[in-house]
């Protein structure tokens, strides 16, 4: 039942369903709370939701139940990566690379931990964290005509959540002009308008005192300082040469790279990659010439110099605050190389991580998509690898042991083991239904009879099964309909005949009346929870129908000629929404 769970919480995280995949990893935890691999998916999902408080908790139990387990020091260091605690982030990192020092996803988060280490100047703080912090930030940023009107743009209130949530991602819009404003407002001063070098240089002095200090000895150094025309011709011209320089060098990197798409589309990867690497060389800001070249190196089959281009993409992508878009592009693209090499189940899971990561980036529809189909193939390929059909048999023997026992509990658990061997054996979801409905887990009963009805529609013990969870559950209508299915595979079948008999017995006994109040408000109740009855209330047809019954029986009678009307007034009769005298 935990592992049921367990996959619902991972369909619903791959779905990008995290509060439900928080729900079920809980549900999960509470049957087996000993299990790590449940805080870890649970960490994930917290994580994925910016709630890293509980992210890191679950995190740091996982560690506790399994240290030797290099994944749950990827879930520590990127919880606290997410609550702006690089420093920790780059120890729990090592950690886990100590265990597995081959291990990917800690190389990459160790790599971004240290770089936002190497922002911040080695500090475990942003110097403003407390500045976007305050009670009164935005009443502050309201009363002031300057930065009053950002409040009407989503896009700024996205950047202003998201400083708020981790204050290191400050150095990431200091190139917007109304961040530099808010910071104005916020610490009550005039902010000059800089370079963004200048900008993150200047955070990264992280103390208020000293920019005003900076800017005064700014000018009065400007006041003393008496230049010469020609002395400022000489450098205005020096800087107009380096930029001119550098516009020609970017101009002529983007011709390399329309000469290496359009070898691409032509299928001469050689050329391709030439004109890339060439474009590399005269730009290294733009990260789309290693993600193109990337994907040249994924249609020539040579998937680690792929891995090797977009790793190279992420982390100077993030060195020059790139497009999350872009950055996201990296990760999807090494994913799908990952896709490629792997060769076992375990494999997979780096594949997985990489495009989990990308979604985090930007949720991009063909991430998704890659997503789900590497978790279906990692869970295929696990299954294959785990197909026994002899140890299967060995399990199911138990779980018939243990059945005799009156041991349900066990028996389940050998039961689900046996399906795990080989999920196709329709007895041992028939055995695992039975133990279900000793157990009054009638729900989980139901699912598991149905599946035996779908993997062997001629094996009576399916439909037996079947019709007595129904019958258990009250709903004697489906239940008869279900025995009578079973007949048509086995029309001699008695088990079938009684069945039949006990549900037309408590049909007849709602149709006269012979039930207690509390029993008929609970059949009610129950039928009103279901689809097939809300739909038949709601036919027009039906509710006119009804009231002929009440008020016109003559008409009402001739209605039950009509064998859809009869059904479905059966129907309502066995649910005891409608009694027949």
């Amino acid at each position: 039942m935990a592992d049921e769970a367990k996959a619902k919480g991972n369909a619903a995280f791959s779905s990008g369903r995290f509060e439900d995949a928080i729900r079920h990893f809980t549900e999960a935890i509470t049957l087996a709370p000993t299990n790590h691999v449940l805080y870890s998916n649970r960490s994930a999902a917290y994580a994925s939701l910016h709630r890293y408080s509980e992210a890191l908790s679950d995190a740091q139990k996982t560690v506790d139940l399994k240290p030797d387990w290099a994944k749950g020091y990827s879930r520590l260091g990127a919880a606290h990566f997410g609550l702006g605690k690089p420093a920790d982030a780059v120890s729990a990192y090592k950690k886990g690379l100590e265990i597995d020092p081959n291990n990917e996803a800690l190389k990459s988060g160790l790599a971004d931990a240290e770089a936002s280490l190497l922002r911040r100047g080695g500090r475990g703080q942003s110097p403003f964290g407390n500045v976007f912090s305050g009670p009164d930030v935005w009443a502050k940023l309201t009363a002031d005509p300057k930065t009053r009107g950002y409040l009407q743009q989503p896009d700024f209130l996205k950047m202003m959540q998201d400083v708020q949530r981790n204050p290191d991602n400050l150095n990431m819009y200091l190139s917007d002009p109304r961040m530099m404003n808010v910071l104005g407002v916020l610490l009550n001063i005039n902010m000059r308008t800089a370079t963004p070098e200048e900008m993150e240089r200047d955070v990264n002095m992280g103390a208020v005192k000293k920019e005003k200090e900076g800017l005064k000895k700014e000018a009065e150094k400007a006041k003393e300082e008496e230049k010469t025309e020609e002395e400022e011709e000489e450098m205005e011209m020096e800087v107009d040469g380096e930029e001119k320089e550098k516009k020609e060098r970017k101009a002529e990197a983007q011709r390399e790279k329309e000469k290496g798409n359009a070898a691409y589309k032509k299928k001469d990867f050689e050329t391709a990659i030439a004109h890339y690497s060439r474009a590399l060389e005269l730009d290294d800001e733009d990260i789309s010439f290693l993600t193109n070249r990337a994907a040249v190196y994924m249609e020539m089959g040579q998937y680690e110099d792929c891995t090797k281009d977009c790793d190279k993409a992420v982390e100077r992508g993030r060195e020059l605050r790139s497009d999350f878009k872009m950055v996201a592009r990296a990760l999807t693209r090494k994913g799908t190389a990952l896709v490629k090499l792997a060769k076992s189940s375990k494999d997979y899971e780096l594949a997985i991580e990489t495009f989990q990561k990308a979604l985090t980036e930007h949720r991009n529809p063909d991430t998704l998509k890659k997503l789900n189909e590497a978790e279906k193939a990692k869970k295929d390929l696990e299954q294959q690898e785990y197909f026994d059909p002899k140890i299967a048999d060995e399990e199911r023997e138990k779980g018939n042991e243990y059945f005799k026992q009156q041991k349900y509990p066990e028996a389940v658990k050998h039961y689900t083991e046996s399906l795990r061997r080989n999920p196709q054996d329709p007895k041992v979801y028939s055995n695992r239904a039975a133990c279900y409905t000793k157990l009054g887990a009638l729900p989980e009963g139901l699912k598991d009879a149905e599946k035996c009805i779908e993997l062997d529609p001629s094996f009576s013990k399916g439909y037996t099964r079947k019709g007595a969870i129904q019958y258990f559950m009250k709903e004697y209508n489906k239940a008869m309909e279900t025995y009578q299915e079973g007949l048509k595979h086995d029309p001699n079948n008695q088990e079938f005949l009684d069945g039949i008999r006990r549900c037309v017995e408590q049909i007849n006994k709602a149709n006269r009346g012979d039930i207690s109040p509390e029993e008929l408000k609970e059949r009610q109740e129950k039928a009103m929870h279901d689809p097939e009855i809300q739909n038949i209330l709601s036919d027009p047809i039906m509710r006119q129908v009804l009231v002929d019954f009440q008020e016109n029986p003559k008409s009402a009678q001739e209605h039950l000629k009509n064998p859809q009307v009869m059904h479905k007034i059966q129907k309502l009769v066995s649910a005891g929404i409608v009694q027949m005298r």
